[in-house]
C-alpha cells in the first residue's frame, strides 16, 4: 500500500497543488493525468523521493520495494546490458556483487566463508538463482535481442536503451512501479507485451502517459490532476474522458432537474460497464464501476483547442502514384520497391519497424528528399499540408505568434488570423510570445493553425501527437475523424490509427504490404503477422 496525506507544493507562493490525500493499492493501475505543467511527472517524483514535497507525506508498507523508469538515457553507458537490468533490484544486485567480490579473492577466509554463506541464503530467498534469466526475458519480451544483452548500455542506440530501462523497471516484481511515458520510442509489438506484462502485474501501477489505447487498456483508475487538486476516480482514461464531458454538459444545462441529471449518469455507468465486461480486466474493471459513487463524477476544468479541416477544393481522381521508391541509410535498407496509389476518401496509416522509414518516405514525398531509385507524381489538384515530424526549422525566426502565422495566408483580416491562433488557446498577450522560444507542444498547435489556414485536400503528418497534450490529441483526433480529405499519416498512438486509418501500408526492406483494413484488424490478421516477419527477416 502507498499513500499520501496532506502533500503540497509550491514553487514561491504559487502552489501546484495541495492537500492531496490519496491511498494507492494493489492490483490497481492508476494512471496520471492533467494539462500540460499541471505537475504530473513532478507527482511521480515526489513519490519517488527524487524530489522534496513542500508540505505533507508519502508513505508506503514498510519493506515494500519500489521501482521507476529512469529517463537518464546515459546513466548505465558503463555497464552491460543485463547488468543494467539487474541493477533495477538493488538489494539483489549489491548481493551478487559482493558474493563475486569474496569468491574473487585469493585469500579466502573463515570469515569469507561465513558471509559467502549468509549471502547465499539471502540471494536464494530473493529468488537470484532465476535473475539472469528473468532478466534475459524480459528484455526479449520489449525486442532487445540476445546479441544486445552483453554488450555495453554505450553501444545501443537511444531507441534500445529506452527498452532496458524499461526491462530494468519491471524486473524482479517491485511492489510499486512509477512509470512516466513508457511507451515512448516502443514499436506496436512492444507496446502490446507491455499491455499484458501490466494486465498481469499484481501489485501497484502509477503510470503517466499520452497514448489513451495503452491507459484505456491497463488503468483501473486515473489520477486527474486539475483545479490545484489531485483525485483518484475509478475506471480507465475513456471513462474519466466521457464522464466528465457528460458532467460538463449537465452542468451547463441549468434547466435540468437533479433526478434527471441522476438517471442519466446511472444509465451511462451502466453501459460503460457492459463494455468494461468485453475488456481485458473485464471482471475487476466492471466490478469498480458498478460501485460507482455518482458523486465521484465532475465536469473537468480542460481547455480543448478547436482543429477543424476544412478543403478549399475537392482533390481529383489523379491524386498520388508511387513507383519503386527505395530508400537506404548507411548502408541500411530502409525500404524498398514501394507502389501503389492512393484514392479518393484514403486515409492511410503507414508503419515500420524503423520509424526513420517512414520519416524518410514522407520527406522524398516532400521534396526534402532524393530517393535512392524509383519515382512518384501528385495529381494537379492536391494542395497539401504538411506537419513534419521535426518542425524546428519553421521557428527559426524572431517573429512573434502572430506574425509567424500572418505570414502563411494572403487574408489582410486580423481577426481572421487571431482567430485560428485562438482555436489553438493562444489569446492575448499569448501571441506575442517569440516563436523562438514555444514549447514543443506549441510548436505543433501552432503548425496546426498553419496547415487549418491552408484549407488543404490533403494531409501529410508525421507522428502529428507528439508533443501534445491528452486534450490537443483528443482534439485532433476528432477533427481528422471529421475531415473529408485525404490522409497520409504515421502514428505510434493506437487509437489515433485505430479511430482515422481505413488502410494501412506498411514499409519494409523487402516491399510494402498494403490493406485495405482497420488497424487492429490489420495487427489481428494471421497472414499479415507472418507475411510482415518475412518480409523483415529476408
Amino acid at each position: 500500500m502507498l499513500s499520501v496525506s496532506n502533500l503540497s507544493l509550491r514553487f514561491g507562493k504559487k502552489p501546484l497543488f495541495e492537500d492531496v490525500n490519496l491511498r494507492f493499492t494493489e492490483g490497481n493501475c492508476y494512471g496520471v493525468i492533467g494539462a500540460n505543467g499541471a505537475g504530473k511527472s513532478t507527482f511521480l517524483k515526489i513519490i519517488s523521493g527524487e524530489i522534496d514535497q513542500t508540505s505533507g507525506q508519502v508513505a508506503m508498507t514498510p519493506g515494500a520495494r519500489m521501482t521507476v523508469l529512469k529517463q537518464d538515457h546515459f546513466a548505465f553507458d558503463s555497464y552491460t546490458v543485463l547488468d543494467t537490468v539487474l541493477m533495477g533490484h538493488d538489494k539483489l544486485y549489491s548481493i551478487m556483487k559482493e558474493k563475486d567480490e569474496i569468491y574473487a579473492k585469493e585469500d579466502f577466509s573463515e570469515e569469507d566463508g561465513i558471509r559467502a554463506s549468509e549471502l547465499e541464503a539471502e540471494f536464494a530467498e530473493l529468488d537470484g538463482w532465476n535473475a539472469e534469466s528473468d532478466a534475459a526475458a524480459l528484455l526479449s519480451g520489449l525486442r532487445v535481442g540476445e546479441d544486445l544483452h552483453y554488450k555495453q548500455m554505450s553501444e545501443l542506440s537511444g531507441n534500445e536503451k529506452v527498452r532496458v530501462l524499461l526491462a530494468q523497471a519491471l524486473f524482479g516484481n517491485p511492489d510499486i512501479l512509477l512509470l512516466d511515458e513508457p511507451t515512448n520510442d516502443l514499436d506496436v509489438e512492444t507496446i502490446t507485451w507491455l499491455e499484458d506484462f501490466l494486465l498481469d502485474f499484481k501489485n501497484i501501477v502509477i503510470v503517466v502517459s499520452h497514448d489513451r489505447h495503452f491507459l484505456d487498456t491497463v488503468c483501473t483508475h486515473m489520477v486527474d490532476i486539475d483545479f490545484g487538486k489531485i483525485q483518484i476516480h475509478t475506471g480507465n482514461y475513456t471513462f474519466w474522458y466521457q464522464s466528465s464531458q457528460l458532467a460538463l454538459r449537465q452542468r451547463q444545462d441549468q434547466n435540468k432537474k437533479l433526478e434527471d441529471k441522476r438517471k442519466e449518469l446511472q444509465a451511462f455507468i451502466e453501459r460503460f460497464s457492459a463494455n468494461a465486461a468485453k475488456s481485458k480486466q473485464a471482471t475487476s474493471r466492471k466490478k469498480m464501476l458498478d460501485k460507482l459513487n455518482l458523486d465521484e463524477i465532475q465536469p473537468s476544468s480542460r481547455r480543448y483547442p478547436g482543429i477543424v479541416f476544412s478543403q478549399e477544393r475537392e482533390v481529383g481522381n489523379q491524386i498520388l502514384e508511387v513507383e519503386g521508391l527505395s530508400k537506404s541509410l548507411e548502408g541500411e535498407t530502409l525500404f524498398n520497391g514501394v507502389e501503389f496509389t492512393v484514392a479518393k476518401g484514403d486515409k492511410i496509416a503507414f508503419l515500420s519497424r524503423n520509424s526513420l522509414a517512414v520519416t524518410q518516405f514522407f520527406q522524398i514525398l516532400e521534396g526534402e528528399l532524393d530517393a535512392d531509385s524509383g519515382n512518384f507524381k501528385w495529381g494537379v489538384t492536391v494542395n497539401k499540408g504538411f506537419l513534419p515530424n521535426d518542425n524546428s526549422k519553421y521557428f527559426d525566426t524572431d517573429l512573434d505568434l502572430f506574425s509567424w502565422l500572418r505570414q502563411y495566408t494572403t487574408s489582410e483580416d486580423e481577426t481572421y488570423v487571431r482567430g485560428f491562433l485562438g482555436r489553438m488557446l493562444f489569446s492575448g498577450e499569448d501571441t506575442q510570445k517569440s516563436a523562438k522560444v514555444l514549447s514543443g507542444g506549441e510548436k505543433v498547435r501552432c503548425m496546426l493553425s498553419k496547415i487549418m489556414l491552408q484549407n488543404p485536400n490533403l494531409l501529410v503528418l508525421d507522428e502529428p501527437t507528439s508533443h501534445l497534450d491528452l486534450e490537443s490529441i483528443t482534439a485532433f483526433n476528432n477533427g481528422l475523424k471529421d475531415y473529408a480529405g485525404t490522409v497520409l499519416f504515421a502514428s505510434h498512438d493506437h487509437e489515433f490509427v485505430q479511430t482515422v486509418a481505413n488502410r494501412i501500408i506498411e514499409l519494409t526492406p523487402n516491399g510494402i504490404i498494403d490493406k485495405h483494413t482497420t488497424f487492429e484488424d490489420y495487427l489481428a490478421d494471421e497472414q499479415v503477422a507472418a507475411r510482415r516477419e518475412a518480409m523483415y527477416a529476408k
